[in-house]
């Protein structure tokens, strides 16, 4: 019952404290901890329902911002398996601008290890954050669409 309990209470403060970071986001203000934070809007793989979610970013080559799918069950966010689940619905808020649809790339090989380069020089705590993790963080691409 704890257990159950307690994972209750981890969501509900997850989801008050995403709703909290998406109102300073919407209303211009879009820095956490020394990192930009912009809203990803998706819809949910399995509920369908849309699901919003500040996360930060790292610019990217051209138009492009950078995402690290860090945590999550096996290695995998679940923005990121709704993101990449309905791709078209995809669409991210940056401080306060409206919504503008993105398309996401999961970047592999030179270009994965490039991006990772330019964020770990950027933020050297996710360098860390993958030394303990078992799963290598993806890193998502998106573009304007």
């Amino acid at each position: 019952m704890a257990e159950n309990s307690h994972g209750g209470f981890s969501r509900w403060m997850q989801h008050t404290m995403n709703a909290r970071m998406n109102r300073k986001i919407r209303k211009g203000k879009g820095t956490f901890m020394g990192m930009n934070v912009l809203i990803l809007n998706t819809v949910g793989r399995r509920s369908g329902e849309p699901r919003q979610t500040p996360i930060s970013w790292f610019p990217g080559d051209d138009d492009a911002w950078l995402l690290v799918a860090s945590g999550g069950k096996n290695g995998a966010p679940d923005w990121q398996r709704n993101l990449l689940a309905h791709p078209e619905q995809a669409t991210i808020e940056l401080p306060g601008e409206q919504p503008r649809p993105v398309a996401p790339q999961v970047l592999i090989g030179q270009e994965r290890d490039t991006a990772w380069a330019a964020i770990t020089a950027e933020q050297p705590r996710y360098a860390k954050y993958q030394a303990k993790s078992e799963h290598e963080y993806a890193v998502v691409r998106l573009t304007p669409r």
